[in-house]
């Protein structure tokens, strides 16, 4: 029982824990023009900061297939490699340029099971400092109803900090 206590996040906890991690994450990443070092980074931070982050990381827009995602950097399991827009909650995310927020992936229509362990989902879109839709950040959980509001506002956050302001050339 207080092993699942100390697992516990509060409402105000996790606020500061994300800003702390927002601050942590923009200290490291300060100078850094490399997208992937950048992604890395962020994924690994992400994932050691969350108990319930089961996996962590970054689908990318193909260069040379526009509608379509390819695996970048992670933590966690095997993720899957390609991904259309349009299908499943990061191709979703990659398609309408919003934020997807699904507590339980098995009610989410076409959703992909990379890992069958994976019960709720955020994906975030990741755009450059010109507007252009460079990447998604996928979180799972095998714990249902993981994230809330406050998780993807603070993604948001994260991801707007660590990558619009990058060069991607």
């Amino acid at each position: 029982m207080a092993e699942a206590f100390n697992d516990l996040i509060l409402p105000a906890d996790k606020a500061e824990r994300y800003r702390t991690l927002t601050d942590e994450i923009k200290a490291v990443l300060e100078g850094e023009p490399n997208l992937t070092a950048r992604m890395a980074t962020v994924a690994s931070m992400l994932a050691a900061s969350f108990d319930h982050f089961f996996w962590t990381g970054f689908y990318v827009v193909d260069p040379d297939k526009d509608d379509e995602l390819v695996v970048g950097p992670y933590q966690g399991t095997l993720g899957c490699l390609r991904i259309k827009f349009g299908r499943g909650v990061c191709g979703t995310a990659a398609a309408t340029g919003e934020t997807q927020l699904v507590p339980d992936v098995h009610a989410f229509p076409g959703h992909i099971a990379c890992d069958g362990r994976s019960q709720s989902e955020i994906v975030v879109p990741v755009f450059d400092a010109a507007d252009r839709l460079i990447a998604v950040l996928d979180v799972d959980s095998d714990q249902k109803a993981a994230f809330d509001e406050q998780d993807a506002l603070w993604l948001q956050v994260i991801v707007k900090e660590a990558f619009s302001m990058s060069r991607t050339a």
